[in-house]
């Protein structure tokens, strides 16, 4: 048996170019918005920066990151697998490649990072800021990378200790930011902090979870053949029959279990109207479906 198909060689260089997009649009968040304001978050990119901002820019956070997670890399090769080192690997060399780009492109003749939005901006620049984070990483996690740091040693915790990944960068996250304060003694960079963090993980929710979103259809209708037909031709879906009978004239029917994607609900709903307007119909979201005409998984 191959270990490496054209298929998957195809589908690795596919992930390779979507986490270039990623951080790319990740450090425009870091390069154009936050650092030029002196704005942090959580996370090995924000303790970085916070660094950057104690030495006056001596340290610049793509060395921090680049120095920090060769370390931790070479200890997710040994415990964690070669597959998730290899993309964290690209991911952070790409990460900390576009980090040096826009920082030299937004440095003016002064050695000052240059601030688009104009003096006293704070607000707004760590809203774009954190979309654009969040952007960026949730296009990084769709194509099965990782930004290291942190995750790295979430992941370790998680193999070796009965702790949610989620709690260990909970934890992790709320230290750094917290930091800011014996640091600098500015509440402004705490708020904003965590401010940045809410509105970066939200932005990550919405990218991952919107692109995984499809709507199960639950059909009881005395037309199920005509409808399931009618569904399999518009949209390439099939079904499942389930055995039900009406409660009130007690007749014998099929129900339809059908899942769709997003942008076929309507054409559903109406093909459905048009053979039997009297159908009872239920509809949920559901995420990550996985087979024939969705998702596949990544192993």
């Amino acid at each position: 048996m191959k270990l490496f198909t054209n298929s998957k060689v195809w589908d690795f260089i596919k992930d390779l170019v979507m986490i270039n997009l990623g951080m790319a649009i990740y450090d425009v968040g870091w390069a154009a918005f936050l650092l030029p304001y002196h704005i942090t978050t959580g996370g090995m990119a924000g303790m970085a920066a916070i660094l950057q901002y104690a030495t006056n820019g001596s340290i610049p956070m793509q060395y921090t990151i680049l120095l920090v997670n060769a370390v931790l890399l070479a200890i997710a090769w040994w415990q964690l697998g070669w597959k998730f080192a290899l993309k964290t690997a690209y991911a952070v060399f790409a990460l900390s490649f576009y980090l040096e780009i826009g920082q030299n492109l937004m440095t003016d003749a002064n050695g000052h990072l240059l601030q688009l939005l104009g003096d006293n901006q704070d607000s707004m620049a760590c809203i774009l800021g954190a979309v654009l984070n969040g952007i960026g990483i949730g296009i990084v996690f769709l194509s099965g990378g990782s930004t290291g740091g942190w995750d790295i040693i979430a992941a370790l915790v998680n193999k070796f200790h009965n702790i949610s990944l989620g709690r260990v960068l909970l934890y992790l996250d709320f230290f750094v930011i917290a930091s800011c304060w014996p640091l600098f003694h500015d509440w402004r960079m705490v708020v904003f902090g965590y401010v940045t963090l809410a509105v970066y993980t939200f932005a990550i929710d919405m990218v991952v979870n919107s692109s995984r979103q499809d709507i199960q259809f639950t059909i009881y209708s005395f037309h199920h053949y005509e409808i399931a037909e009618k569904i399999r031709e518009a949209t390439g879906h099939t079904m499942t029959y389930l055995m039900g009978e009406s409660g009130f004239q007690h007749r014998e029917m099929r129900v339809l279990v059908t899942i769709v994607h997003k942008h076929e609900m309507v054409t559903v709903l109406r093909l459905i109207h048009t053979i039997d307007p009297e159908a009872f119909v239920t509809q949920h979201r559901v995420e990550g479906v996985y087979g024939l005409g969705f998702s596949h998984y990544k192993p």
